[in-house]
């Protein structure tokens, strides 16, 4: 398939750039299997889950992955960290006047400063020396929320804890798994006393995740590397969840990518460490069997992998359905429920 058969027109003031005052108070288009939609509040996806189902949850933490800093020159650089990768170096995209070489150092706010030394494709690695204090304390006291550039504004204060699930818990995304938002505690709670089963993986999401795609064939393109970790635990409770006929249902195209890495296989097995998977129309899903998601960016990797999901036609006419019903898209917009194809 081509780029262009993913491409769509969004009016501009359907872009969500702050969140609503409650979590749960978005809307939850519907994608059914005959490739109908139904139009819902989110907090009625308590009626589309059943007892003893399980929805899978990306816990990653987003970190202030933006710095401001500037060169020995005086040269302003922004800094957006891809990864952290250690105790003492990050790697990252640089954007100055003029890049950086191997052995330079960029300086922040409270005499922290980085040093480049190397420099891996369109990445940095970066280097802070200091026994005492680790790169990511560094980052977390001089870092901003790392908004999505669609959003075209600087973070402010709630977004400290709205660019934030409420399950958030291990520390390492740059971008957040954001079909998450949508769920507060009172949703949460009520699942619970309903009986539908949660589990957890982790998959830091990198800044490549906003990387356009720049090849015309789909299949061409290639995924940059993300960390992440499927457990034991998480492993067994799926396995449990199909014995018994009930769904394995995915929270955010995260989580998806991640059951998907670990099942290579065939059968769903515990993993930790990176991921370049690409699913595309064509894929064979071998885990989940409902996607929770977002409303994506045209032309993206995460749109594709939605329609290899629920197939193209069901998923792009609901994006139509979408955009003339004026639902808000992206981070802090409305979500979609699509059923395997």
């Amino acid at each position: 398939m081509q780029l262009e058969d993913f491409d769509f027109a969004l009016p501009q003031e359907l872009i969500a750039r702050y969140p609503l005052a409650k979590r749960s108070a978005s809307r939850l288009l519907c994608v059914e299997k005959t490739g109908s939609v139904k139009h819902r509040q989110f907090d009625e996806v308590i009626d589309c889950i059943e007892s003893g189902d399980l929805l899978v949850f990306n816990d990653t933490k987003v970190i202030p992955a933006r710095l401001y800093g500037h060169k020995s020159t005086g040269g302003q650089v922004e800094v957006l960290i891809e990864r952290v990768l250690d105790r003492s170096r990050i790697l990252a995209q640089l954007r100055a006047s003029k890049p950086p070489h191997i052995g330079d150092s960029i300086f922040f706010p409270r005499e922290f400063h980085l040093e480049v030394c190397g420099r891996h494709n369109q990445f940095y690695e970066l280097q802070y020396q200091d026994d005492d204090v680790s790169v990511l304390k560094m980052i977390e006291s001089i870092g901003q929320i790392p908004l999505p550039p669609y959003m075209q504004r600087e973070a402010e204060e709630d977004d400290i804890a709205r660019y934030q699930t409420v399950y958030a818990k291990h520390k390492g995304s740059v971008a957040a798994p954001t079909a998450g938002f949508h769920f507060d505690e009172e949703l949460l709670q009520k699942l619970r006393d309903k009986q539908v089963e949660m589990g957890y993986l982790t998959l830091h999401i990198g800044a490549g995740t906003f990387t356009p795609i720049r090849v015309a064939n789909v299949a061409e393109h290639k995924m940059h590397a993300e960390y992440l970790e499927v457990s034991e635990k998480l492993c067994d409770q799926i396995a449990r969840t199909k014995a018994r006929g009930k769904r394995v249902i995915c929270v955010g195209t995260t989580s998806m990518r991640a059951l998907e890495t670990a099942s290579q296989g065939g059968v769903i097995a515990p993993y930790a460490g990176e991921t370049s998977i690409y699913i595309y129309p064509g894929y064979t899903f071998r885990c989940a069997d409902a996607l929770i998601t977002n409303l994506h960016l045209p032309r993206s990797s995460l749109l594709i992998l939605v329609c290899a999901f629920g197939g193209y036609r069901a998923v792009m006419d609901a994006y139509q359905a979408a955009i003339t019903n004026h639902y808000r898209f992206y981070s802090y917009g409305d979500a979609m429920w699509v059923n395997a194809a």
